[in-house]
């Protein structure tokens, strides 16, 4: 089968939107786990603290902002980071309404290792559809760009900064975000071979161009 064929473009779109879809609510598991979130996390969390907005709305607005400074960067967006902007919110807040809410470690513990688990393949999954970075990973890849600074070094800056405002403003920092950290790449790693869709030969509409080699992305 053409890696142009219908079904090849069909299967990415599934990929694209159950990876999204996963992705918000491996998102929504960490939160109810209440043991640390993932740096944008803490800012959503944070924000949603102050402004009295779901932290799914709030994450929504703050993809939409950082969408708007790809501007000045020139980075070109694709149908994913276009999607991914709304669709990880309403899938976070359409989770957290549906799990009951709990207060055991018993509970808690297994909320967090599953929603790192489950935020590793949707990374996998959002990634090989090829339809874009999300709006996150594409403002630090066009600091990359702009500055000639390293990616590593832009992601860092990028959260760290994030980080701090987030849990200044009441976001939740704790293992889980430390575990978050040593684990998602190895994660998203492995899933990027599972969920692998092989190259196009030719280019779509719709796909925006990919990142640096070494750039692990999230939405």
């Amino acid at each position: 089968m053409s890696t142009n064929s219908p079904g090849r473009f069909g299967r990415r779109l599934i990929q694209l939107y159950a990876g999204l879809a996963l992705y918000g609510a491996s998102a929504a598991l960490l939160v109810e786990a209440g043991l640390g979130l993932e740096p944008w996390g803490v800012l959503h969390q944070g924000l949603s603290e102050l402004t009295g907005l779901s932290i799914g709305v709030v994450s929504i607005v703050v993809g939409a902002v950082v969408l708007v400074l790809w501007i000045p960067l020139r980075q070109r967006p694709g149908l994913g980071t276009v999607s991914n902007v709304f669709v990880v919110g309403l899938a976070m807040d359409g989770t957290l309404a549906l799990i009951p809410e709990t207060h055991t470690l018993a509970v808690r513990i297994p909320l967090l290792l599953g929603g790192i688990l489950l935020n590793g393949a949707a990374t996998g999954l959002y990634i090989t559809a090829r339809f874009g970075p999300g709006p996150r990973d594409g403002l630090m890849t066009g600091l990359h760009q702009r500055t000639g600074r390293s990616i590593r070094l832009m992601r860092t800056a990028v959260e760290a900064a994030v980080v701090v405002t987030g849990f200044a403003l009441g976001g939740t920092l704790g293992v889980g975000t430390l575990l978050y950290a040593v684990a998602i790449g190895p994660l998203a790693q492995l899933f990027l071979r599972v969920f692998a869709v092989p190259s196009a030969s030719g280019s779509s509409t719709v796909v925006a161009a990919g990142p640096p080699q070494g750039a692990i992305l999230r939405p």
